[in-house]
C-alpha cells in the first residue's frame, strides 16, 4: 500500500495548497470531508492549505487521489489550477 502512494507521488506533479483549496471549494467539501476521503488528519490539510506545513509526499498523494476520485482534474501546465470533470451520461 505504501509503495502505491509513493509511486503516485513520484508520478504526478506535487499538488499545491491553492489547488487543494480550489478543489475543495469546487466540490463544496469541508476540511473534514477531504480528510475522511483521503485518510489524513484534517489538521494536515488545514496546515498545508495555510502554508504552515509543506506536506509529506504520501499525504499529498492521498489528498490528490481523493480529489481526483471525486471528479477533480488538476491542471498542471503553465498555470496551476483545477477543474471539475464532466460526468458523461
Amino acid at each position: 500500500m505504501l509503495t502505491a502512494h509513493v509511486k503516485l507521488a513520484q508520478g504526478s506533479p506535487p499538488v499545491k495548497a491553492a489547488q487543494v483549496r480550489m478543489a475543495r471549494a469546487g466540490l463544496n467539501w469541508s476540511l473534514e470531508d477531504l480528510a475522511q476521503a483521503a485518510g489524513v488528519h484534517r489538521n494536515t490539510i488545514s496546515s498545508f492549505e495555510r502554508g504552515i506545513y509543506e506536506g509529506e509526499p504520501n499525504s499529498l498523494a492521498k489528498i490528490r487521489k481523493a480529489l481526483e476520485k471525486a471528479g477533480i482534474e488538476f491542471t498542471d501546465g503553465d498555470t496551476l489550477g483545477v477543474r471539475l470533470k464532466l460526468k458523461r451520461r
